[in-house]
């Protein structure tokens, strides 16, 4: 968060100084470099807020709208809901400009009740993430490369891109998820282990650990209503469980790991053959870029194996 506040102020220093006639060296530079940092023409960072589909969060919404939010992301496990497409309906209706980010869905029906509603954008995924046992006590959701690949096909006809939500371990889970229809990935357990990510770290059994937690847990349930109430549980007397309480590895600075990851995403398309993201998801709709079944036998030639030991280190 320091860095961000030391660009917005660097840019309102820099604003008052040069010439508002001509652009400086140092303005070019700077907006360049705000263009790579998700700066928008008012030169501040993009701004997104999320809220749930209960009356009480349209004047929450009214709130952020006020404070100048950029995209509203509603927060739902189940998006194919009455309660969600009317939220969007409102929101379309009331501020027809604010970009909506809807879900989450994992099927084409599902998601063409959120496009027809209005949203600009969805996630994808349900069950699929690390600290998610939606499919196991629910019995609902969808593999994930299914869901991406399935939605992301029909909601492209529309303009409207998908966010891979879930089921994100690694950067080779980043290209696959790219490479199969999704503009863009979530990556919560990936950055749960970084310096920069909520929570203190503790030692166990020598390991540097942070604790973790899915907003479906009953941990995350019992000490906040919001977590509760996206599971409509706030007023269950028995609370189902829908994610669970752990702990991940100490990944150091994000400053450090996200560098890597852009890295490795860039080798991955280039072993594909792809100049870009867009040429990597051209090439999976002409049929030029194919995915295979890897039988269990596949998967572990293709992890590290036949080695008495070895030590694992990524960047």
């Amino acid at each position: 968060m320091k860095s961000v506040l030391w660009w917005l102020c660097l840019y309102r220093e820099l604003h008052h100084r040069l010439c508002v006639e001509g652009r400086s060296r140092e303005e070019a530079q700077l907006s360049n470099q705000a263009s790579n940092h998700g700066f928008v023409f008012r030169k501040q960072l993009l701004c997104g807020a999320a809220i749930g589909t209960r009356e009480s969060d349209k004047e929450r919404l009214q709130l952020l709208v006020q404070a100048g939010v950029d995209v509203i992301v509603l927060d739902s496990s189940q998006g194919n809901s009455t309660f969600q497409i009317d939220m969007i309906k409102f929101i379309k209706q009331t501020y027809p400009e604010l970009q909506v980010i809807a879900g989450n869905v994992v099927t084409v029906a599902q998601a063409k009740n959120l496009i027809d509603a209005g949203a600009d954008a969805l996630r994808v995924g349900m069950g699929s993430g690390s600290i998610c046992i939606t499919q196991e006590v629910m019995a609902v959701g969808r593999p994930q490369g299914s869901a991406v690949y399935r939605v992301a096909e029909y909601s492209r006809r529309f303009g409207v891109p998908v966010i891979a939500d879930g089921g994100v371990s690694s950067v080779g889970h980043v290209t696959k998820a790219l490479a199969l229809g999704a503009s863009a990935v979530m990556m919560g357990s990936m950055l749960a282990g970084t310096t920069e990510s909520p929570g203190e770290y503790f030692f166990s059994d020598g390991v540097r650990l942070k604790k973790y937690r899915g907003m479906g847990s009953l941990d995350a349930m019992e000490k906040h209503d919001s977590s509760a109430s996206r599971y409509f549980s706030e007023n269950d007397r028995v609370k189902v469980a829908q994610g669970v309480s752990g702990a991940i590895v100490d990944k150091g600075s994000i400053h450090r790991f996200l560098p890597y990851l852009y890295a490795a995403l860039q080798h991955g398309c280039q072993d594909a053959g792809a100049k870009s993201l867009a040429m990597l998801r051209s090439m999976m709709y002409s049929g030029e870029l194919k995915f295979e079944r890897r039988s269990t036998s596949a998967q572990v030639e293709g992890g590290v194996h036949s080695l008495h030991s070895y030590e694992k280190r990524l960047f």
